[in-house]
């Protein structure tokens, strides 16, 4: 079983165990995290295609820890003017375990009591 799902912006294709990097998040280690915008969900048997999202569907995960990624150098230079420029950037990443796919847990509704009737109160006549 796999499904797409957007975090983020971006999409991912994501499984039962797997382990993915995506832009950092403000969880905290250790915190579940649920994602309901599901763009296409395969059980093996059936596929389900959401427009644009399928409905009832989240994927559920678990923060492993906050990491950076590769460092990239960025380098300018212009000839000539003595102009060069060097700068590194690190991406930072969240890492996620997904725990599962699955429907959506619908929370229940919390019970509205009913408001107490006002009795007619009869008006006074004034004279």
């Amino acid at each position: 079983m796999y499904a797409i799902v957007e975090i983020a912006g971006k999409q991912y294709k994501v499984s039962k165990d797997d382990t993915l990097y995506i832009p950092r998040h403000k969880a905290e280690t250790n915190e579940k995290l649920s994602f309901d915008k599901v763009l296409l969900v395969n059980d093996g048997k059936s596929i389900s295609v959401g427009t644009p999202a399928v409905d009832g569907m989240t994927v559920s995960a678990t923060v492993i820890d906050h990491v950076k990624g590769d460092k990239v150098l960025v380098f300018k230079k212009k000839r000539r003017k003595r102009y060069k420029v060097k700068n590194g950037h690190r991406q930072p990443y969240t890492q996620i375990k997904i725990d599962a796919i699955g429907a959506a847990k619908k929370k229940a509704a919390p019970k509205k009591k009913a408001a107490p009737k006002k009795e007619a109160v009869p008006a006074a006549d004034s004279e």
